[in-house]
């Protein structure tokens, strides 16, 4: 049995995690690995079916509520499991990648790091710390044109979680990225 591992690809809004998630299931394909791909059902933004990227690339997924589903949805032969939009997934998202990691699977996961506050959005700091490989995605700044680590909310709602594109989101560097005096405050609290 070969020894599987867990690749994350994290980043900000409009960086690329979707396309390249898909990138890499298709070399997979390529090789004839067995794949299956996942997300969370409440990303809606494109399909129920597919993952989708910002770019309109597509791939046929599974939609899930919670990590802890992906276990009892798998073929019986897969080599390759990829996660896209992992942070709506919980807290049970780690034991399920290194569940799979240590049966051998391959697993590729793709997630924002910080939500719109740039607050790390758990539990992906906990994946990054258990995975073998990490790759840091980067945008471009909407306002100044630099390499963009953050994801700018420029719709007002203070809920964490807003799906949404480029209707309520901007990439932005940490320079031009703003936040509202009583969301930095929140900042300060490390509890997931």
């Amino acid at each position: 049995m070969n020894s599987g591992w867990i690749e994350v690809i994290a980043g900000c809004m409009f960086s690329g995690k979707s396309e390249e998630l898909i990138r890499r299931v298709r070399r997979a394909q390529i090789a004839r690995q067995e794949v299956v791909v996942f997300k969370p059902r409440i990303d809606n933004r494109y399909a129920d079916d597919f993952v989708a990227s910002h770019s309109a690339q597509r791939f046929e997924c599974v939609g899930v509520d919670k990590a802890e589903e992906i276990l009892s949805l798998l073929p019986p032969n897969v080599e390759v499991v990829a996660i896209d939009e992992a942070q709506f997934l919980g807290a049970g998202l780690v034991e399920v990648c290194q569940t799979l990691a240590n049966r051998g699977v391959r697993v590729i996961v793709a997630a924002l790091d910080q939500d719109y506050r740039g607050a790390p959005w758990h539990p992906v700091p906990e994946l990054l710390a258990s995975a073998e490989m990490v790759t840091k995605m980067l945008a471009i700044c909407i306002v100044c044109g630099a390499p963009a680590s953050r994801t700018q909310r420029t719709v007002a709602d203070g809920e964490r979680v807003l799906i949404g594109s480029g209707d309520a989101y901007e990439a932005r560097c940490r320079a031009c990225h703003t936040v509202d005096e009583g969301e930095q405050l929140q900042l300060l609290d490390p509890a997931p």
